[in-house]
This record gives C-alpha cells, structure tokens and sequence, in this order.
C-alpha cells in the first residue's frame, strides 16, 4: 500500500548536479523520517542524508556542503540536491523512510527501488 517512488537519477559529469526526488504514496498516518542511502558495487549501503519531520538533519562526512536534503511535507517528499558531484558518488541511491501507514498500523522502514546515479570524469 505505501510506495516510495524515485526519480532524478542518471548519468553526469563530475562537477554537475543532479536533484533526486522520492515521493511517498499511499495511506499514510505520520512519516517518522526520510532520507536517502547508496550502495556502490562491491560496497555496503551506506546513510547519504537523513531528515527527520521535525527538520533535523544528518549527513554523510562524504557529502556534507555538496549535498542538501530537504523535504515537503505536505506532498510526502524527500529531494536529495547533489552539486560538486564526483565519481565516488557513483552508486545506486535508495530512498528511505520511517513510516507509520494506517494498515497494519505500525511503524517501519520502507525502501524506493533506487536509482542509479553515474558521475563520469
């Protein structure tokens, strides 16, 4: 019933930006947290961004001053601005959000599908 639904990912020069957006749909009581992760081959996922509903923020030593999450609440939405992008930002990006839906009523994680995003030099 809850979906996370990426887009904004492909493929850019090192130096570009890109602006990735997750949407969450569905039958939604409270979203607790949204944010994003990537996972490079061969790596373990790793925490990008995080924002909680009460507007705090938690970043990656990697992406701090190039990356800016941000969220509208009203529409579900966490974006993801990525500028001063360089190649070891390369990897598939998941959404991610702590969501308490009306069915079953509990809260959990939910995951978007992710996005593949390619930084050429």
């Amino acid at each position: 019933q809850v979906q996370l639904v990426e887009s904004g990912g492909g493929l850019v020069q090192a130096g570009g930006s890109l602006r990735l957006s997750c949407a969450a749909s569905g039958v939604i009581i409270q979203i607790n947290a949204m944010g994003w992760y990537r996972q490079a081959p061969g790596k373990q996922r790793e925490l990008v961004a995080v924002r909680t509903s009460g507007g705090t923020t938690n970043y990656a030593d990697s992406v701090k001053g190039r990356f800016t999450i941000s969220r509208d609440n009203a529409k579900n939405t966490v974006y993801l601005q990525m500028n001063s992008l360089n190649p070891e930002d390369t990897a598939v990006y998941f959404c991610n959000a702590d969501i308490l839906p009306r069915f079953p009523g509990y809260s959990r994680t939910f995951w978007g599908q992710g996005t593949q995003v390619t930084v050429s030099l």
